[in-house]
């Protein structure tokens, strides 16, 4: 049993310092975090991100209406994103789902039944922005950046919006979860 254990330990406390010298810099986080918001938001945004053990934590307290995330470091791909401060409950339920080990089709379910039953509150409308891009491993900036708008306007159909429910070609809008708690419009640029 000692035999393991010690093997174990040492093995543990690997994994945790390698961890830890992957969690970025919080000012780092606070500034791609920031990518996401639109200019007039920025400042006095309030930023979630990781602390030095891969916590999700508030980085940055806010003053205005905009909640940012930094890109989470256990994906390999950058992302980060950006809300309206009405969003917050919808995405707090979702990341206490995700939390819990839940898959995104239950997670969808829950909240569906939840925001129906009045649980959960959805806003009438809220605006999402997604920020990605490439991270230059030796400079640290953020190479190819790219927005996509996401508005919510729950249980919206293609006939209450006059949009299409499926995919369209870059820059037009279509409605994506039509009918849904999770009804949202969305706007894809043409990447340059």
């Amino acid at each position: 049993m000692k035999k393991l254990f010690v093997p174990s330990l040492f093995f543990l406390l690997n994994v945790a310092f390698v961890i830890s010298q992957e969690i970025p810099s919080k000012a780092w986080q606070i500034k791609t975090a920031l990518m996401a918001v639109p200019d007039d938001y920025k400042e006095g945004a309030k930023v979630y991100g990781y602390d030095v053990e891969g916590n999700f934590t508030t980085l940055q307290e806010g003053t205005n209406d905009y909640i940012a995330l930094a890109d989470d470091p256990r994906d390999n791909k950058f992302s980060t994103a950006a809300y309206h401060l009405d969003l917050e409950p919808f995405m707090a339920r979702g990341r206490e789902l995700k939390a819990e080990g839940k898959e995104f089709k239950e997670i969808f379910d829950i909240r569906e039944n939840e925001v129906k039953s009045g649980k959960l509150k959805m806003p009438d409308k809220a605006t999402l922005c997604v920020f990605t891009g490439t991270v230059n491993q030796e400079t640290k900036e953020i190479e190819n950046p790219y927005v996509r708008y996401v508005f919510y306007i729950p249980y919206a159909t293609g006939k209450s919006t006059g949009l299409p429910t499926t995919p369209t070609p870059p820059g037009h809008a279509w409605l994506m979860d039509p009918g849904t708690h999770r009804a949202h419009i969305m706007i894809t640029p043409p990447k340059k």
